[in-house]
C-alpha cells in the first residue's frame, strides 16, 4: 500500500481520509500537513494519522494530496523543492492546470480532480484526468482514492473537466435550489412549511435513489406521467416555460467561467 500526504487538513481533506480508511486503508500509512495545530489535533484523534506542520515530509510519500486553496500551491511548491519523480500529485484545487503544476513541482505525474460537496457525506460524483506522466498504476491509484467517497469518472481530454463542473462540481446547488422553489410553492399552495419541507426532501431523496437503479431517467418519468394527469399539467407548464433551456444555459454559464478563472 502507498504512502499518501495530504497538505491541507480540511473539510474535504477529512471526507477524503475517511473514505479511504473506511475501504481499507491503513491510517498509519497517511501523512497530515496543516499548519492550524487544533486542525491537526482533530484529524489525528478523529482519524489517528499522523499530522504535521512541515511540507518538506510530503517528500517521502508515494502520492501528495494538493488540498489547499489555489492560491496557497506556489508557497507549497517551495517548500518542498524536491525531486518528485516517480511520485503522484493528486490535486482537488479548482482552476490549477497540470501545466501550472508541472511549471512548479516540475515534470512530475499529476491528477487533477474535480469533486463536489456531497463527497464530504461518501456521496461524490468526482471528475478525474491525469497528465501524460502518469503510468497507468498511478491511475488506478488516483481513480481508488476517489471512489472511496463516492463515484469516478475518467476524462480523457482536461478542458472536459470544465464540463465535469458544469454538471456535477456545481450540480448541488441547483437541486438545492430546485428544493427551495419546491418548499416555497407547496408553502404558497396552503401547506405548512415544515411539512412542504418534509415532503420535498423525501420526494428528492426517492427520485433520485430510483434514478441510480438503471432505469433511465425519461422511462421514470413517463411512468408517473399519465396522459391529462396532474403530473403531465406540471410538466407540460414546465417545458413550455422552457425548463430545460434554462438548465442548459446555466450548465453553459458554469462551463464558461470555469474556463474564465482557469486562464485566470
Amino acid at each position: 500500500m502507498k504512502k499518501i500526504a495530504f497538505i491541507g487538513g480540511g473539510n474535504m481533506a477529512s471526507a477524503i481520509i475517511g473514505g479511504m480508511i473506511a475501504s481499507g486503508w491503513e491510517p498509519t500509512r497517511i501523512t497530515v500537513i496543516d499548519p492550524n495545530a487544533d486542525q491537526r489535533d482533530r484529524l489525528q484523534s478523529d482519524h489517528n494519522v499522523h499530522t504535521t506542520d512541515d511540507v518538506a515530509d510530503a517528500t517521502a510519500a508515494d502520492i501528495v494530496v494538493l488540498a489547499v486553496k489555489p492560491q496557497v500551491i506556489p508557497a507549497v511548491a517551495e517548500q518542498m523543492r524536491a525531486d518528485l519523480s516517480g511520485k503522484l500529485i493528486l490535486s482537488i484545487a479548482a482552476g490549477v492546470t497540470t501545466a501550472t503544476l508541472e511549471g512548479l513541482f516540475g515534470p512530475v505525474a499529476v491528477a487533477r480532480t474535480m469533486p463536489n460537496t456531497p463527497a464530504l457525506l461518501g456521496l461524490g460524483a468526482t471528475g478525474l484526468y491525469l497528465n501524460d506522466h502518469a503510468t497507468e498504476a498511478q491511475r488506478k491509484a488516483a481513480a481508488e482514492i476517489i471512489e472511496a467517497f463516492g463515484i469516478c469518472v475518467t476524462v480523457e481530454r482536461e478542458d472536459l473537466l470544465d464540463a465535469v463542473t458544469a454538471v456535477s462540481g456545481s450540480g448541488p446547488a441547483y437541486y438545492f435550489l430546485m428544493i427551495e422553489e419546491m418548499i416555497r410553492a407547496g408553502t404558497a399552495l396552503g401547506l405548512p412549511p415544515e411539512d412542504a419541507k418534509a415532503l420535498t426532501l423525501q420526494t428528492a431523496l426517492g427520485a433520485a435513489n430510483m434514478a441510480t437503479k438503471g432505469d433511465a431517467p425519461e422511462d421514470l418519468r413517463a411512468r408517473v406521467t399519465s396522459p391529462n394527469g396532474t403530473t403531465h399539467a406540471a410538466i407540460v407548464s414546465m417545458q413550455e416555460n422552457g425548463f430545460g433551456a434554462v438548465i442548459a444555459k446555466a450548465m453553459t454559464a458554469c462551463r464558461d467561467r470555469a474556463v474564465e478563472l482557469g486562464k485566470a
